[in-house]
């Protein structure tokens, strides 16, 4: 899961209020991050305007009303614009601003005004989409007209007329072009959204804790090696490689793709093989740093592009081409495209190449791909308790996971047992496999987190389910501070993802992606056991660096994590559920 949510998730703080001081009507601000940002959150409001409310002339939005209990304040909209634009702050609005720091108040300014450069066209063209309607909706259940309806249509409206403005879409002339008089905001329903976000921030904070002090645990357990005197695994091997495309026509289901192979050049024997299925929205570029490394130790690489969810189809909706953003039937067809990749691998070069023990390795819905061949099946019980209409949850991967409820229950039969190993990266599985899914894998599997994923969480979506495996090689990576994107690297072909949503220092998380993905599969693929020594907490703290810090652990018990899943009990979805 790539581009299309990144390009629209930007970091904001806020601090859920104390819930003594709700009646006061004081503005809050501080350093929280939500999950769905100003950019995309309001790019993904929704769509489907109808020609009424576009042709019509309808009186735009003058003032914000917000209740606290019996007490209703409201702040002209004029006056927030005077600030934005020219820094003074009128009398209506001094009442606030008294709550606010100085840097808050300039943070509110640029929030104000900053663009988000994306048509009407592209809005309406994802949120015609699913995914957009049910974000629309729920932000619908916050954001109200005067009379308190909510706000799905009027929302909608405001976003693409802001869009057509020439000073493009910001958040102000979304207030400016909402249809109504007066936009309400709910404040029951936004509490509830904030304490369900704090409480989030502090299971995940807690579960991060977990994990680092599992990997000092581990790390003092171990015998003490010198890294220093080992083979550098960040650095290139000492084969040189040539990379071959082609593309594969899968008659069968109608299906054609492209594939690179990265051939590394030696003289003898059968080169062992690793498949990289990239994100949604991405291409074949983003993981090729990694295929030509996984070349320079021998291995044969083959990265295909899914073409259901990769860059192209993206553009395509953004163009009006396609309707949605990757239909269900991607689910399906994803795993089986890498099937038929090793079929044909082995028809053309079955004389270069390993095809017995293969090695898989997927970032976002390409980690989803990974746990399907592994043995994970689409778990049809699980997506039916978790993906109701009532479910609200923050967790934005569930948009694509509950996808799957369009499927026709069935055993689809995902799995391919060449695939002997698997590294799945920002992988989304928790309601589409299920605790019984994920316990039915038993091949080595590392599954890679970044405490700062705000598409596939780390807890629901990687520190959780590690906990459900039972396959005795098992590893679990955390990259703190690292997003959904860290170890991608550029992309010409993929949607454009803005710096801040990129995260910190991407170049140190794929450097440790290098050097763990040849440790790993050297190991479990080649079978070269003196590999092993660097799947530990010890070698993670040897290439960890302070802007990254990486940890890795190979244990982890659900009552290590009782603890952090206690608080907010009575709200817990099902991934945090004992």
């Amino acid at each position: 899961m790539n581009s299309n949510f990144g390009i629209l998730q930007r970091d904001f703080k806020l601090k859920a209020p104390d819930r003594k001081k709700r009646s006061h009507p004081k503005l809050d601000f501080s350093r929280r991050k939500l999950p769905i940002g100003l950019g995309f959150a309001l790019v993904n409001l929704g769509l489907l305007i109808s020609p009424s409310i576009i042709s019509n002339p309808v009186q735009a939005a003058e003032q914000i009303y917000v209740s606290f209990g019996p007490i209703e304040v409201s702040l002209p909209i004029a006056a927030l614009e005077v600030y934005a634009k020219e820094g003074r702050i009128e009398p209506a609005l001094a009442a606030y601003t008294g709550y606010l720091t100085p840097e808050q108040l300039e943070q509110l300014k640029q929030v104000l005004v900053a663009r988000v450069d994306i048509t009407p066209v592209a809005i309406a063209q994802f949120l015609y989409s699913p995914p957009g309607e049910i974000i629309l909706r729920r932000v619908g259940q916050i954001i109200e007209t005067k009379a308190r309806q909510p706000g799905f249509y009027a929302i909608r409206a405001a976003l693409i007329k802001a869009a057509a403005d020439p000073e493009g879409l910001t958040l102000l002339n979304v207030l400016r072009e909402f249809p109504t008089y007066g936009i309400r905001i709910n404040s029951s329903r936004g509490f509830e959204v904030i304490d369900e976000l704090s409480n989030l921030i502090q299971q995940t904070g807690g579960a991060i804790a977990a994990v680092e002090q599992q990997a000092i645990t581990e790390a003092s357990a171990q015998s003490p090696v010198n890294f220093s005197q080992l083979l550098d695994l960040r650095q290139p091997g000492p084969f040189s490689n040539s990379k071959q495309s082609f593309t594969l026509n899968d008659l069968r289901r109608n299906r054609t793709f492209p594939v690179d192979l990265y051939l590394p050049t030696f003289s003898s024997g059968l080169a062992p093989v690793i498949v990289i299925s990239h994100g949604l929205g991405s291409d074949r570029q983003t993981f090729a740093y990694l295929a030509a490394h996984l070349a320079s130790y021998g291995f044969a690489v083959a990265v295909p592009e899914h073409p259901g969810s990769n860059a192209e189809q993206v553009q395509a909706l953004i163009n009006g081409l396609v309707s949605e953003v990757a239909s269900p039937q991607e689910l399906i067809d994803r795993p089986l495209d890498i099937k038929f990749l090793l079929d044909e691998l082995k028809r053309s070069y079955g004389g270069q190449l390993n095809l017995q023990r293969v090695g898989v390795l997927g970032q976002s819905f390409g980690g989803y791909t990974a746990l399907a061949l592994a043995g994970s099946e689409i778990n049809f019980e699980q997506l039916q308790q978790d993906c109701g209409l009532e479910n609200n949850s923050l967790n934005l991967s569930l948009l694509l996971q509950c996808r799957a409820e369009e499927l026709l229950p069935a055993q689809y039969d995902l799995q391919d047992k060449r695939v002997t190993a698997a590294i799945a990266i920002n992988p989304v599985g928790s309601t589409i496999f299920g605790q019984s899914q994920f316990s039915q894998i038993n091949i080595p599997l590392m599954l890679v987190a970044g405490s700062a994923d705000t598409v596939a969480p780390a807890l629901p979506e990687q520190i959780q389910p590690f906990t459900w495996l039972t396959t005795p090689n098992k590893y679990l990576v955390l990259l703190e501070d690292a997003t959904h994107f860290s170890t991608l690297a550029a992309s010409t072909g993929s949607v454009p993802v803005p710096p801040q949503v990129i995260g910190l220092a991407p170049e140190v998380a794929q450097e440790y992606m290098k050097a763990l993905s040849v440790a790993f599969f050297q190991t479990f693929i080649a079978g070269e056991s003196d590999f092993q020594v660097y799947l530990s907490a010890s070698y993670a703290q040897y290439i960890s660096q302070s802007i990254i810090p990486l940890s890795l652990i190979q244990t982890l018990t659900p009552n290590q994590l009782t603890g952090v899943t206690a608080a907010g009990a009575s709200q817990q979805p099902s991934w945090l559920q004992p």
